[in-house]
């Protein structure tokens, strides 16, 4: 963010305004872009996932409301934010209300934690992907307490279930970030990106990208692995009680992290912002002029979205295709093949690193 803020201060030094107030917008704004990027991108997941749906299916999915249905999820964030949120008669109405707001802001924090280019990066820590390992468990704990605090017995089960998956998952996912860190000797995000400049890590570490691939499937409640919705067994799961704007933060919550978990399994494992050639376009088409070094920052946010849209094209496919796994099925799956799998794979790497 430096480059960013030098050229922010020379405009601002322009317009002789405040520098002080300046330095205060320019942690704002960045914030702010982030939350309505956040906003923008979970409408459009929407209409993306029930047009695709829709084909997979052979339905024709949205096409009323607006050109070729695009307006349908405004629509329907319309509906949710008139609708009345309902009070429970019995249970914890502190920790009904507060459980979707504190997991929506621990997605929130997850946006701040991504590179989305070589200059663009709010938290740029050295210890990036553990920050990014705490803060995304938040949401779960809160899932498990909005299930908790409605005492509803839907609610109570989904709760549970979503802690075993959380058991069953954990494991595989933090050994094969470890075998990524064993890689590239590094927890910073933009340096794991920087390592993958001559050659992807899923190319040697192809059974850790399946095994992380399908954790975070795990990970995000889609199906096959959604246990703690199972709309057929437990009517909503853990949100069964909430109406309103509080199921709507627990909607919107679910597809950005849907679409900053495949933001992560990009940067891990297929390069992040980086063309897939090593050459920009911009290089090519604009050769060196002083107006390619911008023009790079575009093109490297718009190579890390498109590998992105791939992966959650993929997660969406295998929505349509599989049916819901058994919780034993899935306890069974994750803890007697993925986690002794995930165990190998770690040493095979450490060995290949020594």
């Amino acid at each position: 963010m430096n480059f960013l803020l030098c050229k922010f201060l020379e405009f601002i030094k322009t317009i002789n305004f405040s520098e002080h107030i300046a330095l205060v917008l320019f942690s704002i704004l960045p914030f702010a872009l982030i939350l309505g990027f956040l906003i923008l991108t979970v409408i459009g997941l929407v209409l993306f996932e029930r047009k695709i749906l829709g084909y997979f299916t052979q339905r024709k999915g949205p096409n009323r409301v607006g050109f070729w249905g695009i307006l349908q999820t405004t629509a329907d964030a319309v509906k949710l934010l008139c609708k009345e949120n309902i009070e429970i008669s019995s249970g914890d109405n502190f920790l009904f209300t507060l459980s979707p707001i504190i997991a929506f802001a621990a997605i929130i924090i997850l946006w701040c934690i991504i590179p989305y280019n070589a200059e663009f990066n709010m938290i740029n820590s050295s210890v990036g992907i553990l920050i990014y390992l705490i803060v995304s468990s938040f949401p779960m704990l809160f899932h498990f307490l909005a299930g908790y605090s409605s005492n509803n017995k839907y609610s109570i089960i989904g709760s549970y279930r979503a802690l075993a998956l959380t058991a069953s998952y954990s494991v595989p996912i933090i050994f094969t970030i470890l075998s990524i860190i064993c890689i590239t000797n590094t927890m910073n995000l933009n340096n794991i990106i920087l390592f993958q400049t001559k050659k992807w890590i899923i190319f040697s570490n192809i059974l850790g990208f399946v095994i992380f691939y399908i954790s975070s499937i795990a990970k995000l409640n889609r199906c096959p692995f959604d246990l703690s919705e199972a709309e057929s067994e437990l009517v909503c799961g853990y949100h069964t009680e909430y109406s309103g704007m509080r199921f709507a933060m627990f909607f919107l919550g679910e597809y950005a992290e849907l679409f900053v978990m495949c933001i992560l399994i990009s940067i891990l494992f297929l390069g992040g912002y980086l063309p897939p050639f090593n050459v920009y376009l911009a290089n090519i088409f604009m050769g060196n002029c002083s107006l390619c070094r911008y023009l790079i920052y575009f093109e490297q946010t718009f190579w890390l979205i498109f590998k992105t849209l791939l992966i959650i094209f993929s997660i969406i496919w295998i929505r349509a295709t599989l049916p819901r796994f058994t919780q034993k099925t899935t306890l069974d799956f994750f803890w007697k093949y993925l986690t002794p799998l995930t165990i190998i794979n770690l040493i095979i790497i450490t060995f290949m690193r020594i």
